[in-house]
């Protein structure tokens, strides 16, 4: 199953809201950014889904549903282009933001670790640190769901028991990875 929602983020410079547009598998929580913009309409959406349709390939087959809200930035076309890889959307209930609860999970985290902690100065600037965040995000930071594992390991996971541990600090120090010490 994918879940996919918009968050948005203020900049400090331009005084304008940016959408970022994101999937989320729910069996790992691994997370995929589809784009930013200040304008997301339908023609822009749903080119980004068929990005991700392309960038997914073969690991596409997985996945039977797509569960999305009922925002006006989700077109038929955008629909279509799911079914036609058969994915089928599921959408939620008017105003139940809970029932697409997986998506909006990641966007409290986000914000908390994230975005809250940091000014935003342009769209450029935002995809350069969300790159980064969901690096860390998919590669590094533990999950509960999946036993405080990430959820595609970029390294091995230290044993803090006994090892002697290096930190490493990503995006300035607001965010800091562990690893064995060499």
């Amino acid at each position: 199953m994918l879940a996919c929602d918009f968050f948005h983020v203020d900049c400090a410079v331009t005084l304008q809201r940016i959408y970022v547009f994101f999937v989320l598998e729910v069996p790992s929580r691994s997370v995929h950014l589809l784009g930013a913009t200040t304008n997301p309409d339908g023609r822009w959406t749903t080119q980004q889904v068929r990005n991700l349709v392309m960038d997914l390939g073969d690991h596409l087959t997985q996945f039977r549903f797509l569960v999305r809200d009922r925002a006006g930035q989700f077109t038929a076309s955008f629909d279509a282009v799911l079914a036609d890889v058969g994915i089928q959307v599921v959408k939620i209930p008017p105003r139940c933001p809970r029932a697409n609860c997986f998506a909006e999970r990641f966007v409290r985290t986000v914000r908390a670790e994230l975005t809250d902690r940091m000014l935003i100065f342009s769209e450029r600037h935002l995809r350069v640190v969300l790159a980064d965040y969901v690096r860390h995000y998919n590669g590094r930071r533990p999950h509960r769901a999946c036993e405080l594992r990430p959820p595609q390991p970029a390294h091995p996971v230290a044993d803090l028991s006994y090892e002697r541990i290096k930190r490493r600090p990503v995006l300035g120090g607001l965010i800091n990875e562990y690893e064995r010490a060499a």
